[in-house]
């Protein structure tokens, strides 16, 4: 009796261990660890209520009352940098839920059914592709207005044919191997193999490349927020923050323009670390 040719998803299992995860990884995890719990615990945590004014603290620095200085309305650094990391990781955090659906369950279609459909949704990709992810979100503001919402549905769709596109090249050489054909053969629909055995054996690789997208999409939106499109004040996001410090460095206060910059870059290169990491390891070899 032969014996059958094992999926993606063992043939990663069975791979050679790959070398230890190193200090960069661990702080990067710390890192995002850190950004998440403070958006979570938020009221808990801030010192202050984030848009509380203290005119007789304007632009102070880093003291024991504000441990990361002030704005140019005296409300507390730390405490603002903390709320804000609520919107900052809420939306990179839907739109890569949504692109990666979305994604799946079209590359799935493509790659399992292929001919026409195929093709079709090829084109579908390749017009997508030649939209930048931002200037569709910028297209989205204009048409339903400022705020959270219409960027990250925007994102969602840019982002999608990305997830499709890995999806579909896993699915179709999934569709090759032996298991997929003794199912045929015991009776199972087309569909029922594709979503019950053929989609959770791609899913931790596509899911690993998708932690990818999640520094791209933050770094977006908070240059949408940057330039006002985004999240409106008063509720604190780390690119408003930004906006909102630079006619205090012409006076040269820059405290209150670093720190959200340097949390935004923080944040993008330890997820972007993490996505590597976690490619590497459960990646494995991706089909052409």
């Amino acid at each position: 009796m032969t014996t059958p040719t094992p999926t993606l998803a063992v043939e990663v299992m069975r791979a050679p261990r790959l070398r230890p995860a190193g200090i960069t990884f661990g702080i990067a995890i710390g890192i995002v660890s850190v950004m998440t719990l403070a958006a979570i615990f938020a009221p808990f945590i801030a010192p202050y209520p984030p848009d509380q004014l203290d005119f007789a603290a304007v632009n102070a620095g880093p003291s024991a009352a504000h441990w990361l200085g002030t704005d140019s309305l005296g409300r507390d650094l730390l405490s603002r940098l903390i709320y804000g990391a609520r919107t900052a990781l809420l939306g990179p955090l839907l739109v890569v839920i949504g692109s990666t659906i979305i994604g799946m369950l079209l590359g799935l279609l493509a790659g399992w059914r292929g001919g026409w459909i195929d093709s079709v949704l090829g084109r579908v990709f390749d017009v997508l592709f030649a939209f930048p992810s931002l200037l569709l979100a910028i297209m989205a503001v204009a048409l339903f207005g400022k705020g959270l919402i219409a960027p990250v549905i925007a994102m969602s769709i840019a982002y999608a044919p990305f997830v499709a596109r890995l999806t579909r090249a896993l699915v179709k050489a999934e569709r090759t191997r032996p298991y997929v054909a003794a199912y045929r053969v015991q009776g199972f629909s087309g569909p029922w193999i594709a979503l019950r055995r053929v989609l959770p054996n791609v899913t931790p690789i596509v899911g690993a490349q998708s932690t990818l997208n999640f520094g791209y999409v933050l770094a977006e939106l908070a240059g949408l927020s940057f330039l006002g499109l985004g999240v409106q004040p008063p509720t604190p996001d780390w690119g408003a923050m930004i906006n909102e410090a630079q006619p205090g460095i012409v006076g040269g206060f820059f405290l209150p323009a670093i720190v959200p910059a340097v949390a935004v870059v923080l944040v993008v290169v330890a997820v972007n670390i993490i996505g590597e990491e976690l490619s590497e390891r459960i990646g494995g070899e991706i089909p052409a």
